[in-house]
């Protein structure tokens, strides 16, 4: 039995953007979350694909997933899990994948370990072959979920506790173990492990390890960057077009003005 392991955060590391969109996206086809909550999720999934989460909004999406599926059968989400999944699987950067391959072919087994529903993560682990997802637990009661966490929230120092209590039942020693996270709020497995790794990092995550020589890998940095220029000149059409809009319908009601008037004086 292998005593070394290597754990990867999904969001942003394996894959970019925020995998609790596509599980929205899902509940939204099975009547699981109203159309305004898909749409605002939406665009907090862009924002944190660009920019990153706080810690409170972190907190205020697992509240909305736990409310979404609160009265709900297990076997819904069992059933919605191989469509998200699916479509996880398109966007897991292949130099992940290729990190991914590296350790099982060094013999460590591979984790994922994510605040998504553990439904989630826990199928994708199976769908690339990997040792297992560790991901956020809810509570079950006679087949329906509670709204409320079975275990604590996997995020943060949840996540450190769940390696600690992993590694104790496998045997592992976390001295030869690898962690890899974007995010700054990944900090205390990072700092559990011997072996921790920075990937495409945010600016907190990114001081911390060059403070501490932690490798740092940058994934499709280009791309990145394409798509918050892309955004910013979204949010700019936008506001030009918006601008152009108004503009143009105060150019109109303003000459409607000025022909009434000048009916007004001749019939005068």
């Amino acid at each position: 039995m292998t005593n070394s392991a290597a754990f990867f955060d999904l969001d942003r590391t394996l894959m970019s953007g925020s995998s609790a969109f596509y599980f929205g996206r899902a509940a939204y086809r099975e009547g699981l979350l109203p159309l305004p909550r898909l749409i605002a999720d939406g665009f907090s999934g862009l924002m944190f694909k660009l920019f990153g989460a706080s810690d409170e909004k972190s907190e205020q999406l697992r509240d909305r997933i736990l409310e979404s599926v609160a009265g709900t059968e297990v076997t819904t989400l069992t059933r919605l899990a191989p469509s998200v999944v699916e479509e996880l699987l398109g966007k897991i950067r292949p130099e992940a994948q290729a990190l991914l391959d590296m350790h099982e072919e060094a013999g460590r087994d591979v984790y994922i370990i994510s605040a998504s529903p553990v439904e989630i993560v826990g199928e994708l682990a199976r769908a690339l072959e990997i040792a297992g997802g560790l991901g956020t637990e809810s509570e079950i009661v006679d087949g329906c979920y509670t709204g409320k966490l079975a275990a604590p929230f996997c995020y943060g120092e949840g996540k450190a506790e769940r390696i600690r209590k992993l590694a104790a039942e496998k045997g592992y020693d976390l001295a030869h173990c690898y962690a890899y996270s974007d995010s700054a709020s990944d900090l205390p497995m990072m700092q559990i492990v011997g072996h921790p790794v920075a990937v495409n990092p945010d600016r907190p995550m990114e001081a911390v390890a060059h403070r501490r020589g932690w490798p740092i890998v940058e994934f499709n940095r280009q791309a990145k960057q394409i798509a918050k220029l892309s955004a910013a000149a979204s949010f700019t059409v936008g506001g030009a077009v918006g601008g152009w809009f108004l503009g143009a319908r105060h150019e109109r009601k303003t000459q409607e003005r000025v022909e009434a008037d000048r009916r007004l004086r001749l019939r005068r």
